[in-house]
């Protein structure tokens, strides 16, 4: 029988209630726990996902799905360009891209119902959505993002916990730096803010004035560290993601060989005790926070001047960069997500005006060059073949030119768009899909961002049919409606 009155008695397996009193002052993570389902299981192609978000969403005709033979005003002011590939194009401000389109799959026929910034639709299963969900994150409708699905499927295999995260997000917490830091997305949602992406952060200045996205009203200079960052620039752990000021790594390291302890211990207690309600994903966060693997594979500063100058030394490349080495050691679902910075979102790709300047003079020429690096360095180290990399947005952009603005622009266009997939069982050289002749409409073979995820779980190794439980135990697919379509894998 175990006892917890009296401080010097010890339990039956040999903890103090002083111990596991210590062993309470590091429960204060906030971590959800576990609910419990059986995943099924099927043999993954990919070990590992690099899931790159682009917020605002990027134009289709100047990127995946030039028309070259379309009007002015749909084609606007920027060409295409050949590829690696015989009879594949893309916009002119991809040239590096254009050189491994061969290991590229390009989807020309994203579609679905929401011309609106979207994101936790196109990252979840969630088979609706609506304007007043973009800023209600933890509204009870959301569904988990898909890195959170993988990390609570994942957790449900594995009986020991992982020394890297299973669901990491760069560079910082989700359009944190913005004006928008409601904004709905990647996020745990009814299976617990347990299932958070494990958030680093950002220490570093912007070097680069960007284009504004808007020339007429915006006069202020903005340095965005998407377009360049300081030499010393570096990635932490997030807030609530480090260890307390007051407790060293060797003290943490003595309290969490103490929970081993008391783990053995606990199916004894009384579970009803608010300081004794341990589960499995406080053990595997606390073993994280402890953990010297994540803060190594953060330090961009281990990788030459030459790999890092390759991937852009900027924030997107440096968050690419840690997201291969994340990977590398271990991390099964890292998402790097470009969203909007400063006060205007001046980073973002939501081109309403100055869309030209800003695609010719940042968006595109950063894009292009970590992108393109990112599939090399994975393909040069034999890991693309085990690593999907999976790259969208919310929706598109409009096929008719607005030339009101300075500067030109496009609007919100979910009807027809593009993704970009890579490695872990993805085909090569491929397209896949088409629209119309002006870039409007679907003309053949529909995807809808379910489809994506579906696919991805699919190349995860768990099967279509898999399913977490919602607030109400009720078995739920994991990728809603979605369906895995063959015409994406190799």
């Amino acid at each position: 029988m175990l006892m917890l009155s009296g401080s010097p008695k010890k339990l039956c397996n040999g903890v103090t209630r002083r111990e596991l009193l210590q062993i309470g002052g590091i429960s204060g993570l906030g971590l959800s726990s576990l609910q419990a389902a059986t995943p099924a299981q099927s043999a993954p192609k990919a070990k590992a996902c690099i899931f790159v978000f682009l917020f605002g969403s990027p134009p289709q005709h100047e990127t995946f799905d030039p028309k070259p033979q379309a009007p002015r005003e749909i084609q606007g002011e920027m060409s295409a360009i050949s590829t690696c590939v015989p009879g594949l194009q893309l916009g002119e401000g991809l040239p590096l891209t254009a050189t491994i389109a061969d290991r590229l799959t390009i989807v020309r026929s994203m579609t679905h119902d929401y011309p609106i910034h979207c994101c936790a639709y196109v990252m979840t299963g969630m088979p609706t959505y609506s304007i007043p969900l973009e800023t209600a994150p933890r509204d009870p409708q959301h569904w988990p993002f898909i890195g959170s699905v993988v990390d609570y499927l994942d957790s449900q295999q594995r009986s020991q916990p992982a020394s890297m995260p299973a669901n990491v997000g760069l560079p910082w917490r989700f359009c944190s730096r913005g004006t928008s830091s409601n904004q709905a997305g990647p996020y745990g949602a009814f299976l617990g803010n347990g299932f958070d992406p494990f958030w680093t952060d950002f220490q570093g200045t912007g070097t680069v004035v960007v284009p504004p996205l808007n020339a007429d009203t915006q006069t202020e200079q903005v340095l965005d560290p998407h377009a360049g960052i300081d030499a010393a620039g570096h990635f932490t752990l997030a807030d609530g993601c480090q260890l307390p000021a007051d407790l060293s790594p060797a003290r943490f390291d003595a309290r969490r060989h103490l929970l081993s302890r008391f783990d053995a211990a606990r199916s004894s207690l009384d579970t009803a005790a608010e300081t004794l309600r341990w589960s499995a994903q406080q053990q595997r966060a606390f073993s994280l926070v402890g953990s010297h693997s994540i803060r190594r594979a953060l330090d961009v500063h281990r990788e030459s001047h030459t790999t890092r100058s390759r991937y852009g030394l900027n924030l997107f490349g440096q968050s690419c960069l840690a997201a291969r080495r994340l990977v590398e050691a271990g991390a099964r679902f890292v998402s790097v997500f470009w969203d909007p910075f400063g006060p205007h979102g001046a980073s973002v790709w939501d081109t309403h005006s100055n869309h030209f300047p800003r695609l010719r003079n940042y968006l595109l020429p950063v894009f292009d060059q970590t992108w393109s690096a990112l599939i090399s360095d994975l393909h040069d180290r034999g890991l693309l073949d085990e690593t999907l990399v999976l790259c969208t947005s919310e929706h598109g952009r409009t096929p008719q030119i607005d030339s009101g603005p300075r500067g030109g622009a496009r609007h919100h266009w979910s009807r027809v768009y593009s993704s970009v997939f890579a490695g872990g069982g993805m085909a090569q050289g491929k397209v896949v899909g088409s629209s119309d002749a002006i870039g409007g409409d679907v003309a053949d073979t529909p995807i809808s961002p379910k489809d994506m995820q579906a696919t991805a779980y699919h190349l995860l190794g768990f099967p279509e049919d898999a399913t977490i439980p919602d607030p109400q135990g009720r078995p739920l697919r994991i990728a809603g409606s979605g369906q895995v379509r063959p015409e994406l894998l190799q």
